[in-house]
């Protein structure tokens, strides 16, 4: 009997998936080369269901007699490695972003004396389609939380951009880029406590009531599915910080990162401020520790802020704290500085690392723009926030617009500035 290989994400098992699973088992003994969420996110969304759920659900489909990791978007390693008499594709992959992939396994077939069989794509079946329709019902908490760990799984590069309302949300949830290598897009939220006040007009200051917070941050939970990351200051109290930990674990916030300082706040990019006092070692460890304590699931992440550079210490007291902060339990690391250079985080990143493998870190590179996520990522970085940057976009939009009707006594000249009423409306779901 013949060898017979197909790759397949599997996310979403459609009547297009059976035929050619059903073609391809007619020619052989079929091999499903189930791509892993890894080769998958690197160019697409991170798929619904992980690789364990998916191989699951393909084992049991008649017709499939064996399921294998494919770990690249590609599939000539595996036709190199197992060595099929036939690999079977729809036919779809003439054109397109598969259609190089498809001349190199033309030839690498070629090479192992195989053979290419090309099924018709399935009419009336469009996968992109079926993705929004499932990402239109929206998601649970749980799996919401669980995505980030997933994401820092299967990608080197975590892109998290910042969002103060339910429409900064969406924009986030549905931009993309294609590019060379892919779609670009991001891969979920920061809810900042500076964009959150200054969207209400007050100053950030450490906000003692959650359920202030939350109000907004809810807004966007209701709107969208990706994984959002919170902001929480110094976290409070350690018994405060419980129940800040129960409390976004249970709304489906994927992951909590609080700052080693101590009393009255000010932003650490506050050109002005005074240097800020950092809390002991010894108390930033409890807090932690206590939090970690009172985590339900062992999916929410507390990460651990440093604020060692930006209070004038060394680099050398920067990992002491973080060493001493992932002894306690915290689930990554985040460094912070203002010098515009990145040198220091540089080195605290390529010594931190050095030590430790797979911990994450976490930069946010506000003062240091000048560097990519590709160069971020070689200093060890895990992911990327972009902290600030739709608030601070958002506001010389709306003052040119106010000022132009405020001269010209009438609203023509802002119409090139503004989005149309309709698209607007069709940003929002349920509307269309």
């Amino acid at each position: 009997m013949k060898r017979v290989y197909l790759g397949m994400t599997a996310d979403i098992i459609h009547p297009g998936i059976i035929n050619i699973i059903t073609e391809g088992a007619k020619l052989g003994e079929l091999t499903v080369g189930l791509l892993t969420d890894s080769a998958i996110a690197a160019h697409k969304r991170l798929p619904y269901l992980d690789y364990e759920q998916r191989k699951r659900v393909v084992e049991n489909i008649k017709g499939v007699a064996a399921v294998v990791a494919q770990e690249d978007w590609n599939y000539v390693p595996n036709l190199k490695k197992y060595k099929p008499d036939i690999i079977i594709h729809g036919d779809d992959w003439k054109t397109g972003t598969l259609s190089k992939i498809r001349e190199e396994v033309y030839e690498t077939m070629k090479e192992l004396g195989g053979e290419v069989v090309e099924i018709p794509y399935t009419k009336g079946i469009e996968s992109s389609a079926l993705a929004q329709q499932v990402s239109s019902i929206g998601t649970t908490p749980e799996i919401r939380m669980k995505t980030l760990r997933r994401l820092l799984q299967a990608k080197p590069v975590v892109r998290i951009l910042e969002a103060h309302s339910g429409l900064s949300g969406l924009i986030i949830e549905h931009i993309e880029v294609q590019k060379k290598d892919g779609v670009h897009r991001f891969d979920g939220m920061w809810s900042s406590s500076l964009t959150d006040s200054t969207c209400k007009g007050k100053p950030d200051i450490e906000a003692v009531d959650l359920t202030t917070r939350l109000q907004d941050l809810t807004n966007i939970l209701e709107c969208t599915i990706k994984p959002i990351i919170f902001d929480g200051d110094t976290g409070g109290k350690p018994e405060h910080f419980v129940f800040t930990v129960r409390t976004l674990e249970r709304n489906g916030v994927s992951a909590v990162i609080i700052e080693d300082k101590v009393g009255l706040k000010k932003n650490s990019l506050f050109g002005t401020a005074a240097k800020q006092e950092l809390a002991t070692i010894e108390e930033f460890r409890h807090k932690i520790s206590e939090g970690k304590k009172a985590q339900v699931t062992k999916d929410f992440m507390i990460i651990a802020r440093l604020e060692s550079l930006i209070a004038g210490k060394t680099v050398d007291d920067a990992l002491e704290r973080a060493r001493a902060y992932v002894a306690a339990g915290a689930d990554g690391v985040m460094i912070h500085s203002k010098e515009k250079s990145g040198a220091d985080i540089k080195e605290f990143c390529e010594r931190f690392r050095s030590e430790y493998k797979n911990v994450p870190i976490v930069l946010v590179p506000t003062t240091y723009n000048q560097f990519t996520e590709a160069e971020l990522h070689e200093w060890g970085a895990n992911i990327i926030i972009y902290a600030n940057h739709m608030l601070r976009a958002s506001y010389p939009a709306m003052h040119k617009v106010a000022q132009l009707i405020l001269e010209n006594e009438r609203s023509l000249e802002v119409n090139d500035l503004c989005m149309p009423i309709k698209q607007i409306l069709e940003l929002i779901p349920g509307t269309k």
